[in-house]
């Protein structure tokens, strides 16, 4: 699957760019038919500290599933937006499977 990776106003290390790819792929398990990923990094302009944003876009046939959170790391909201990812293969999955 093809994962790119965007990064607003900031470059992203490997390190960050390696943990990304590594729990996009762990979506394939689930669906198969994943044609490609767009994943955009951003900071929030507040005074809090949870300031990062991951928004994830996944592309499927029919639909694209998008997910956006917003954490203290990168880390932490890209691990949860591909739990809220997860959710949303799986409903659109039975979906598929009732028509």
């Amino acid at each position: 699957m093809r994962v790119k990776i965007n990064s607003v106003h900031f470059k992203t290390d490997k390190k960050l760019d390696e943990f990304i790819s590594e729990k996009m792929d762990k979506l394939l398990n689930l669906h198969d038919n994943i044609t490609g990923s767009e994943v955009t990094l951003r900071v929030d302009n507040t005074d809090e500290p949870a300031n990062k944003i991951a928004e994830i876009r996944l592309m499927v046939p029919g639909n694209d599933l998008f997910a956006r959170k917003q954490s203290k790391s990168f880390e932490e909201a890209t691990d949860t937006a591909v739990e809220a990812l997860r959710r949303q293969l799986a409903k659109h999955k039975e979906k598929q499977r009732g028509e």
